[in-house]
């Protein structure tokens, strides 16, 4: 079903997907649609028009630009629809583009084992994108996902820590205890992680922490794990209660960390402007 730009801006919002909002400013002589007409251009997407032709292709051609660098910003151009833009209105335009960055969370989960099936349905309906490895093609890649989940068959599932942003969330639920401590390791010493969870015991740990500390795994880094991973109180050891307890955590953390001042104005912004326009 086809959505109005209005519409889409709500879903994108609240999917937390970036994207760019372009809405025509001031216009002169004819172009093909009237001041405060607006589109919403998206990733994977496009919401609405302007009018089409070469002035279309030019703003999203603009927009796809600031989507990828990702951030919040603004920016105001002028487009001249005559000889440049080789189209016949021979009017003006200025097009005032609105771009709101990815606010999802980016998680990459190792493992695809029973904690991992039940706990990656829960992840992929937050706002968040996912990265499911495992060394298992014949485990991983019979599963279903959701659109914001990318399954990674990975004979090095520890060369897949290099390929996430900074800021990520790990979580670590392999089916071999060695896997578990190289991809510890591994994310303790890139240190730019936001969450680091790791499935185990109280004894697992201590014999990890040891061994981390021996490899020069710095004490302050190490406090940064939670493990055994989840809520403290869900002492469950069901597949699902696990999963939710983990997802609890994840939630918790993310809500934490989240949205420094100038997120929350970006959010407020975004709601203002959602409330306003929606009918």
């Amino acid at each position: 079903m086809k959505i109005s730009w209005s519409q889409a801006l709500a879903k994108l919002d609240q999917a937390g997907e970036a994207f760019v909002i372009a809405t025509l400013i001031t216009t002169r002589g004819s172009t093909p649609r009237n001041s405060g007409s607006k589109m919403v251009i998206a990733k994977n997407a496009i919401y609405d028009t302007l009018g089409g032709g070469h002035l279309e292709y030019k703003i999203i051609k603009q927009a796809n630009k600031m989507l990828l660098e990702n951030k919040t910003q603004q920016d105001l151009k002028q487009f001249d629809l005559g000889i440049h833009l080789d189209q016949c209105c021979g009017g003006r335009t200025q097009v005032l583009f609105e771009a709101f960055e990815d606010s999802r969370v980016n998680i990459m989960i190792f493992g695809a084992g029973h904690v991992g099936q039940a706990l990656q349905p829960l992840l992929a309906s937050l706002p968040c994108r996912i990265r499911w490895v495992d060394s298992r093609n014949e485990l991983l890649n019979g599963l279903p996902v959701t659109p914001n989940v990318e399954k990674l068959v990975s004979a090095d599932p520890i060369s897949q820590v290099e390929q996430m942003p900074s800021n990520s969330f790990y979580i670590v639920l392999t089916h071999k205890h060695q896997l578990d401590f190289e991809l510890c390791t591994k994310i303790l010493t890139r240190n730019d992680f936001s969450y680091l969870g790791l499935i185990g015991s109280h004894t697992k740990w201590r014999r990890f922490k040891k061994r981390l500390l021996r490899d020069g795994i710095t004490q302050q880094q190490i406090d940064r794990v939670s493990c055994p991973i989840g809520l403290e109180k869900v002492v469950g050891k069901l597949p699902a209660e696990i999963a939710i307890s983990i997802a609890a955590q994840v939630v918790s953390r993310y809500s934490e960390l989240a949205l420094p001042v100038t997120n929350k104005n970006q959010q407020r912004v975004k709601q203002n402007l959602i409330e306003e326009l929606m009918p």
